[in-house]
């Protein structure tokens, strides 16, 4: 089903007579611009369409697409804002190294002792170490070429199995999860059959913050007539509108979601049909949940049970539903169990493969989707392939020209990498696009790791709070300064465009690492002298394999406003909904049900801390912050973090909005300011992560982890709280008020 861009007329109706325009005093505010570059905002996974406009080799305004169907001109904060990190002062120029005179602070240096210098520790640690003592860490906010480049750069020019990404740390229990029951690791559907959808249920979804334009979607299927459930531990903004609010306890997803299995099966909304045709082991997760009743549930939970039976029958008894979930559910260390339960609703009721059904994930960033699908995790291969898997291996490495075993195996997890680098069992690391000492859990522990290494160099466009641990700092370049492409939270393969080059010394980031696996005597597998002819490689290297871009160019990315993959050839036409006509990517081509029985967190509420903690996210910030917290109209939207708590747990504990209070748990403390706000279960509290150093969250977070995706609990934490003493006055940072109090 092709998704069209809105009428001309509808475009002015909607959004006025100058949407796409250049209105004097509008976007441009009466300059002269240059150039205007149609490219994809370098935040989440949506990666709306927006144009760059350049003065002078600057990015100095924007203006989003109408053109393009996903967001058919609308942007968030941070896409409005996104342009003026550009010119930061913070910007890196030139190479930096670690001062002998002063450790505490960097010297600049030539891009060719850097280089020299990096190259020289990667041997002489390998030498001494092993090869896999040298580890990389790599993100998914990296064009798909560069992702791409990572682990071909990792495996064959660094020779180490001990590769991961901060992907790590959002979607991989999704990943897991969706490969084990469907084969295949995509979202189901285009975000177009949102709008077709009779119930929309939202799990552990901040939509309205986290994916702000998913929100449009939402409300298209309200507008004619669709339900809204949503789930969370938090009355988020689009819980407010709910149909049904299920206020659950965190930790407890795989526990609601298996009451609510039950009562599908209790009283008999199945598509029977569906599952004898399409499905296999229904009755191994039947008897899973056959004592997880409402009623059971509703005391491990904290929802009435019959607010989970009404939630059962408005999803089992409508024609058509998504269900799309996101970090809520997935940052667990049951996060695989948690997804298999939202695949079980999905498949019990037949919601796969037609127009308004679908079970999904929400990626969260920016090319989260392409990044995981590229091959720089410790067990991946390109095409989403199995680096375990004889015939996989050798597919690629036919591609690469390599021998199959110079192709390392499986390495470790990102966690796992620092907790190797803190046992002394990793000596030497490289990292890009990935700022673990504020986004990993339990802070004070990676940091302590980062200091133990006898080299780390990094490549980065600001001095992250992680880049301040490096030996060599490599200035890499911004998200407007190259060209290639990215794919987005639907499946949907886009073109990033340049608009300006690198300041300064600093270079493209592909070429830095094509620069470093030539010193490194390995430049015969990177001939490459453009991300094109990365691409060009890539398509092969990834044909056959469940993610293949086999079919797609850069030339029909541009023509047709992306391409849906799997795209095996130039003449298809790219898959927008998987599944149709009840095929999955599975052996057997059925879909499989996962027995999942509810099981406690890794630590739970005690006398000593006896509330719940829950991290996340806020609209004006991302991920670690190190890019949105040096843009100013961000910071002013939230300038710090904020504890928030709910006016009855205030009470309990003397706290006042605005005051300050000392959140403790077993790994460490934070202070900051309360927001006393209705919007949150009374035995939770919640806090924003985007910050370092001392308003870090993650220095309460735990490192246990998913025994499949290796994922960190960050979804909960026991802490305890007291108040220290006034702060300066009511937080306003966001409407956070709401009357009445979830369940």
């Amino acid at each position: 089903m092709a998704t069209l861009p809105l009428a001309e007329e509808e475009l002015v109706a909607r959004f006025g007579p100058h949407l796409n325009r250049q209105p004097p005093g509008g976007w441009n505010a009466g300059l002269d611009i240059d150039r205007e570059v149609p490219t994809h905002c370098c935040f989440c996974g949506q990666q709306c369409g927006i144009v760059l406009k350049v003065k002078d080799e600057r990015v100095v305004g924007f203006e989003p697409r109408y053109d393009f169907p996903f967001n058919e001109g609308k942007l968030c904060p941070k896409g409005v804002k996104r342009y003026l990190q550009g010119s930061h002062p913070d910007r890196l120029l030139a190479p930096l190294e670690r001062d002998p005179a002063d450790p505490a602070g960097f010297r600049q240096i030539s891009w060719e002792t850097a280089l020299e210098r990096t190259a020289a520790e990667i041997r002489r640690i390998q030498a001494a170490y092993g090869p896999n003592a040298f580890a990389m860490l790599s993100g998914v906010s990296l064009t798909n070429e560069k992702s791409y480049l990572v682990g071909k750069f990792a495996r064959l020019a660094l020779g180490t199995a001990n590769l991961d990404y901060n992907g790590r740390l959002c979607m991989v229990s999704a990943g897991a999860a969706n490969k084990k029951a469907l084969g295949i690791d995509r979202a189901s559907n285009p975000w177009s059959d949102i709008r077709l959808a009779d119930v929309v249920f939202i799990a552990g979804a901040n939509v309205a913050e986290c994916a702000p334009i998913t929100t449009s979607y939402v409300w298209q299927a309200r507008d004619r007539g669709a339900k809204l459930i949503v789930a969370d531990p938090r009355v988020t903004p689009l819980a407010r509108t709910a149909d049904v609010f299920l206020g659950l306890r965190p930790g407890t997803d795989s526990a609601l979601m298996g009451a609510i299995l039950n009562v599908l099966i209790a009283r008999d909304w199945l598509d029977h049909a569906f599952i004898a045709a399409h499905t296999e082991d229904f009755e191994e997760a039947a008897r899973a949940v056959a004592d997880h009743t409402p009623q059971w549930a509703a005391g491990v939970c904290g929802v009435p049970a019959a607010r989970i039976e009404q939630a059962a029958e408005l999803w089992g008894t409508s024609r058509t539903g998504m269900l799309l979930h996101a970090r809520g559910i997935e940052h667990h260390t049951k996060g695989v169990e948690n997804v298999l339960s939202c695949i079980n609703l999905g498949l019990a009721t037949g919601k796969y493969g037609k127009p308004g059904c679908g079970v999904t994930t929400i990626t969260g960033q920016g090319n989260g989707q392409g990044g995981r699908e590229q091959g720089h995790k410790c067990d991946q291969l390109p095409g989403n392939r199995d680096i375990t898997n004889p015939e996989h291996r050798a597919h690629v490495a036919s591609v690469w020209g390599c021998d199959e075993s110079e192709i390392p195996g499986k390495g470790l997890t990102a966690q796992e990498i620092v907790n190797a680098i803190h046992a002394g069992e990793i000596k030497g690391l490289l990292s890009i696009c990935f700022n673990p000492a504020v986004s990993l859990p339990d802070t004070s522990f990676t940091a302590a790791a980062l200091d133990k290494l006898e080299f780390y160099a990094v490549i980065e466009f600001f001095l992250s709070e992680t880049a301040q641990h490096a030996d060599v700092v490599l200035p890499g370049s911004l998200h407007e300064e190259d060209e290639g492409t990215s794919t987005t939270v639907e499946g949907r393969v886009v073109k990033i465009n340049a608009a300006i080059k690198p300041p300064g010394e600093a270079r493209l980031d592909w070429q830095i690492l094509v620069d470093l696996a030539h010193r490194l005597g390995r430049g015969q597998y990177f001939p490459y002298g453009s991300t094109e002819e990365i691409f060009t490689e890539l398509r092969r290297a990834s044909h056959g394999g469940t993610a293949d871009y086999g079919g797609i160019t850069w030339q029909r990315v541009v023509d047709e406003q992306g391409v849906f993959w799997p795209c095996p050839s130039e003449g298809h036409p790219g898959t927008e909904r998987l599944y149709e006509g009840g095929r999955f990517y599975t052996p057997s081509g059925r879909a499989k049900f996962h027995p999942v029985r509810w099981r406690p967190p890794a630590e739970e509420i005690d006398d000593a801390y006896p509330i719940w903690l829950t991290t996340g996210r806020v609209v004006s910030q991302y991920l670690s912050g190190t890019q949105t917290r040096r843009i100013g109209p961000l910071v002013e939207q939230y300038p710090e973090p904020l504890c928030e708590m709910h006016p009855q747990l205030a009470a309990r504990l003397g706290v006042a909005d605005g005051d300050l209070v000392r959140v403790r748990s077993r790994r460490g403390e934070i202070t900051l300011p309360a927001a006393v706000v209705a919007t949150i279960r009374p035995d939770t509290v919640f806090i924003p992560y985007h910050w370092p150093g001392r308003q870090a969250a993650n220095q309460l977070t735990q490192r246990a982890l998913d025994p499949i995706s290796k994922i960190p609990e960050y979804k909960v934490s026991a802490v305890a709280i007291e108040r220290l003493g006034p702060g300066r006055g009511t937080t306003d940072a966001r409407d956070m008020s709401l009357e009445g109090t979830p369940a």
